[in-house]
């Protein structure tokens, strides 16, 4: 079950003028399932992406990238679920171009205009010709309030969709973001194995939409985990239509710029956590803190070294305080000259470890109150510096090996 996650209320999801979503059932992978949707954007909208760091990525990503380098004034995205369409070689960059041509052709505009993307199992052919021939029934659902719909049709492990929205007021004009994301395994920085998207009305400069969405991406799916694993497809788009009629914003330092910034930046996160909430077999959400650190990097290293630790999460699904596995992670997370003697460990309001070493009123059962939680934060003073940094996981469970033993079933 989702850890304190419900599905979004679809009267809280809010239309992003110049966006449109339409959703339909293919038979990508498994007939009856809602597995091919459309985003449309009006003429003149502005797009910009992150991808994964993995290496071996998937023939959508690569045309992704392709197209968004090419300048290209993105109409349309495709998303279809059930296959990855990695793995596939030249035989799937061909298959994710002709999704490519079929929704341009459909549209009217250039195979250019179009992003792919694709999720769902590795290494099989991608069934175009379903997709294509789901094409125009998607296009034919497209509508603004068709947010809820689309979060649904992206999700593949998933037990619940994922959306939000949030309204801000900049010039004078009320501007809206609304955002879906898909995940619930193989999660880990440099990505996730996620879809996001996140859309705004905001008028803003169009070479502005990069840094923010690299900024946005490094402070929420950058900062999740759920096992380690860094997928082939992970994807987060920003997506700005121009209309929401206030003056455009030429900088994201400036009064303006910082509104929409942190609006952007809080559904992120909101989508993020909601895919650690939503993490494969997850029976407890951690927030892991560390601090006072000599730098952010090496804060983040730390945190991960416990978030991605099997010990420390198994230990948490069991409502273990063996705690000493959390040292162990900081320990080996490779900060050479760290001084144990320093080290500082809270689990949420407990002092656990003080100057590096069991604190004189640290009693087991406290520590086991708090692992008991189906929340927690877990954190670490390094006591070197002034930087810090936050990491969003989950425990691993019995069921987390159950669905990923059975996922291709």
């Amino acid at each position: 079950m989702p850890v304190n996650l419900t599905a979004p209320d679809p009267q809280t999801l809010l239309p992003v003028p110049g966006v449109r979503l339409g959703v339909t059932m293919a038979g990508v992978r498994k007939a009856n399932r809602r597995d091919l949707s459309v985003i449309a954007l009006d003429e003149g909208a502005s797009v910009a992406g992150v991808f994964t760091r993995n290496r071996f990525c998937a023939a959508p990503v690569q045309v992704c990238r392709e197209h968004l380098a090419a300048g290209s004034a993105i109409r349309a995205i495709v998303i279809n679920t059930g296959n990855a369409n990695a793995g596939t070689g030249a035989d799937g960059l061909a298959r994710a171009r002709q999704t490519c041509e079929a929704a341009a052709s459909l549209m009217q505009i250039a195979p250019m205009q179009v992003l792919p993307f694709s999720t769902g199992v590795i290494m099989e052919t991608l069934p175009v010709d379903r997709i294509i021939a789901g094409l125009p029934a998607a296009l034919a659902a497209l509508k603004p309030d068709n947010w809820a719909e689309a979060a649904a049709g992206i999700m593949t492990t998933d037990t619940l969709p994922k959306a939000c929205s949030r309204q801000v007021t900049i010039g004078g004009k009320t501007v809206t973001i609304s955002g879906i994301s898909k995940g619930a395994g193989m999660i880990r920085p440099n990505m996730a194995t996620m879809l996001g998207f996140v859309a705004t009305d905001a008028a803003i400069a169009p070479e502005l939409l990069q840094p923010l969405v690299t900024e946005a991406a490094d402070l929420s799916f950058n900062r999740i985990t759920i096992d380690g694993d860094t997928s082939t497809n992970d994807s987060f788009l920003l997506i700005a239509t121009h209309q929401a009629g206030h003056a455009p914003i030429q900088s994201l330092s400036s009064d303006e710029g910082r509104v929409l910034r942190d609006a952007v930046i809080a559904v992120s996160q909101q989508l993020a956590q909601a895919i650690v909430r939503d993490g494969e077999g997850a029976t407890k959400f951690i927030s892991v803190v560390v601090e006072g650190g000599r730098n952010e990097a090496e804060c983040r290293q730390a945190a991960y070294a416990i978030a991605h630790s099997p010990l420390v999460k198994t230990a948490f699904f069991a409502s273990d305080p063996n705690l000493g596995r959390i040292l162990a992670a900081v320990g080996y997370a490779g900060i050479d000259d760290l001084d144990q003697s320093l080290i500082e460990l809270h689990l949420d309001d407990v002092h656990v470890v003080t100057k590096g070493g069991r604190h004189p009123a640290y009693q087991e059962e406290d520590g086991q109150r708090v692992m008991k939680q189906s929340e927690i934060t877990v954190r670490v003073g390094l006591n070197r510096g002034t930087a810090q940094t936050t990491v969003w996981t989950c425990d691993f469970s019995h069921e987390y090996v159950t669905i990923n033993a059975d996922y291709r079933s």
